[in-house]
């Protein structure tokens, strides 16, 4: 039991623990913990999971709800979740898109399998009128796909379960096209996500980024929270901001992603907005030799424009995955 007594050790194991806890939809006891523990490659044993249960339980992060029923996790414990070291978190960013690429199981031919979502809460209240204005995005494909799903307060998205007062929005994220790539052999290079300025409907050049690889929250919550978006007036001018990822994929594999791309539109997957030439920059970005570059448009540039009209909301980008079939046209609702 000589990990118990690593202090760095217990506190990213607590925190995986809270983690887990928090991305379920009710109690967990200590047998699924170390299975799913075990599923992220750390390795505890039931009986040193339900020890460190026990102390989670007195420094009050997590609760327990009967002695079958297992633990919850605390309103302390999800403060906890949020302050962890930044340490711990740096590179996340990079790490996620990594964990959703290999997740993605999506077909393109057969249009079903796992794909990556964003999930956004809206107060319920809020939702039809901020719906409204998210819709022309969709129909500018300004966003990775039109097909969304909605659920309830109680009810889940993926692995989220939507809280009190709230509904769910998951908009599939661009980390679908990394994935789809990576099932037919392309290794692709996530380089940063930024604010990509348009001229008369074009891409024009980033005008802010900032590199997964540094941050430790997806670059797009921090934009649309910092403002600096203005999806809706690329919506009306073709002018304006909005959401962008730049990606890198190797030189000789253009023609057969250039396949993939006639196949993604044929289902209405809109999420390459340009793609370069060999060791040529695009948008103004610079391209490494034996390279193409490739940009992506943000999946939650919707939400953005929602939240520049004044609507509320909290993102969970790159969050989870969900089945391609049980999401809907926008045009359904």
């Amino acid at each position: 039991m000589k990990e118990l007594f690593k202090p760095e050790d217990i506190e990213r194991k607590v925190l995986l623990i809270l983690k887990i806890l928090h991305e379920s939809p009710g109690p967990l006891g200590a047998r699924v913990i170390a299975r799913k523990m075990s599923e992220r490659d750390v390795q505890l044993s039931e009986r040193t999971v339900r020890y460190h249960l026990k102390i989670m339980d007195e420094r009050g992060l997590t609760r327990l709800v009967g002695r079958r029923d297992g633990r919850v996790v605390t309103e302390q414990g999800l403060h906890e979740i949020t302050d962890a070291r930044v340490q711990d978190k740096m590179g996340l960013s990079i790490s996620r898109i990594d964990i959703l690429s290999f997740k993605t199981t999506f077909d393109i031919k057969k249009k079903c399998g796992l794909v990556p979502v964003n999930v956004s809460f809206f107060p319920e209240e809020q939702f039809p009128a901020a719906l409204q204005v998210m819709k022309p995005v969709f129909f500018k494909k300004l966003a990775v796909s039109s097909r969304i799903a909605v659920a309830q307060a109680g009810k889940t998205l993926g692995e989220l379960v939507v809280p009190p007062g709230k509904v769910g929005l998951a908009t599939v994220c661009s980390i679908v096209i990394n994935g789809v790539l990576l099932r037919h052999g392309i290794p692709i290079d996530s380089k940063f996500g930024g604010i990509l300025q348009m001229r008369k409907g074009d891409t024009l050049r980033f005008v802010e980024l900032i590199h997964y690889a540094g941050s430790s929250l997806d670059p797009s919550e921090i934009f649309i929270r910092g403002r600096m978006t203005s999806v809706r007036q690329v919506v009306e001018q073709g002018e304006g901001k909005i959401l962008a990822n730049f990606r890198e994929i190797p030189a000789l594999s253009r023609p057969l992603v250039d396949d993939i791309i006639d196949d993604f539109n044929k289902v209405g997957i809109n999420g390459i907005l340009s793609i370069g030439g060999i060791g040529h920059p695009i948008c103004q970005t610079h391209v490494d030799i034996n390279k193409i570059g490739m940009i992506l448009v943000g999946g939650l540039n919707p939400v953005a424009a929602a939240y520049e009209a004044g609507f509320e909301v909290d993102n969970k980008a790159m969050s989870t995955m969900m089945e391609y079939e049980k999401l809907h046209d926008i045009d359904m609702l």
